[in-house]
């Protein structure tokens, strides 16, 4: 991930030569990561009761730098937060999905700017929602255009994920695209009943399109989708304790969730609201969730981006790919008031299934991090993040919900220190 640089707001063409900015050349500072700041941070944010566990894995120049833990997997089982904890995490499964249909991109199976609808048909004739009539239907008309798989990338289709007002997700709430019950294949044809949110290409809207791009990776490779990332993502990488499929013998390694309690203390969330789908036997394959991991395997897959798709004699996509991934693709009329929460994660943009920061934190209330930097979280506070030009990689475990962002801000602190200025020195 590391070298990606930049952000510059860049557009890419359609088949294999990406029109892509070029790395920077950035010299890593002197910088080096406190281990005992972080360890340190780790412990208090324990008998804070910020979070019942944690560890946090830091990989710098080619090492392992640091890795720290404190806490516990399972208060309840008195069990301790250890190397090979399992973890569930959520959205940072996103990326991973990314990666996977970026290879087929590589191989030529699509174009970034193919309508979605040529490789999945039900999605032709999409309409946009403007509101709902008297009996509760949608009033419908025709979008701008139809989306694209670039838009299905970057969030910018135009798609949703149910759970506010607007009238499409009022609709989704009828077919239930991401019931547990459905396979890909089924919440692919109930996604299609949903209703744009927005034309296309206008707004960034966090949506279920990652589940789009899993359906996509089964429809192109003819194979289903966990199946295709464990023969060409895991089992390359090394990453035997990944995927989706578990069983009950992985319940004696798996972190438990904890949730915030009305009286503000962190109560264990019953067994089965805290495990993802397939962990609960159920069909569903989510592109945008669902991965059980540990943070040694994790950091597996960071290393690969940050060496550029590549780990040890495995290469996983090539470099230009990786760089066309972490490069802030957002139109500039795409503006915050357009991007929804996204803003809230630094002064960036966003790239692939990543995050990108495109200038240095432009107040002590931002996270800290790098210009050039790629990054995703998921929902029980677990976080990722690429920096090339420190030539680091940094995997963050913690099983808490709601999603915790000011945990996230002042581990980062713990990480670079609170006063770091996020451009690396030539």
């Amino acid at each position: 991930m590391k070298l990606l640089g930049l952000a510059l707001v860049g557009a890419f063409t359609l088949a294999g030569c990406a029109s892509i900015p070029a790395a920077p050349d950035v010299q890593s500072a002197s910088f080096s990561p406190d281990c005992a700041r972080i360890g340190s941070f780790l412990d208090s944010a324990v008998a804070q009761g910020r979070t019942v566990g944690a560890s946090a894995f830091v990989w710098q120049g080619g090492r392992e730098a640091c890795f720290e833990k404190a806490g516990y997997a399972s208060r309840e089982e008195n069990r301790p937060f250890a190397r090979d904890t399992l973890v569930q995490i959520f959205s940072m499964t996103k990326p991973v999905t990314g990666v996977a249909l970026m290879q087929l991109w590589e191989q030529g199976r699509f174009g970034l700017d193919d309508p979605l609808y040529w490789y999945l048909p039900e999605y032709e004739g999409l309409k946009v929602a403007t509101g709902l009539d008297e009996s509760g239907n949608p009033v419908l008309r025709d979008p701008s255009r139809p989306p694209t798989i670039r838009d299905v990338l970057r969030h910018t289709a135009g798609f949703t994920y149910g759970g506010s007002d607007e009238p499409a997700d009022i609709i989704w709430e009828r077919p239930q695209p991401l019931s547990p019950d459905n396979t890909l294949a089924e919440f692919s044809l109930k996604m299609a009943q949903v209703p744009l949110v927005t034309d296309p290409g206008t707004r960034w809207n966090y949506s279920a399109s990652v589940d789009v791009q899993a359906r996509l990776v089964e429809v192109l490779s003819g194979m289903a989708f966990a199946d295709y990332v464990d023969a060409n993502i895991f089992t390359p990488l090394g990453m035997n304790d990944s995927g989706w499929k578990r069983s009950e013998a992985d319940l004696a390694r798996l972190a438990r969730i904890y949730i915030t309690g009305a009286s503000g203390a962190l109560e264990p969330m019953p067994r089965e609201a805290w495990l993802e789908p397939n962990f609960a036997g159920k069909p569903m394959t989510m592109g945008g969730s669902g991965i059980v991991t540990t943070v040694d395997d994790y950091m597996r897959f960071a290393r690969m981006l940050l060496n550029e798709g590549e780990l040890g004699d495995v290469r996983i996509l090539k470099p230009a790919t990786i760089r066309l991934m972490a490069t802030n693709v957002l139109d500039p009329k795409i503006n915050a008031e357009n991007r929804s929460w996204l803003p809230s994660k630094g002064t960036g943009g966003f790239g692939i299934d990543f995050f990108v920061r495109t200038a240095p934190p432009q107040s002590p209330e931002e996270n800290r991090g790098t210009v050039g930097e790629f990054f995703w979280d998921g929902f029980p506070s677990m976080l990722f993040w690429v920096d090339p030009a420190q030539d680091m990689a940094v995997v963050f475990a913690a099983q808490k919900v709601p999603f915790d962002n000011p945990l996230h801000h002042h581990f980062r602190d713990a990480v670079y220190g609170a006063d770091y200025s996020g451009v690396a020195p030539e």
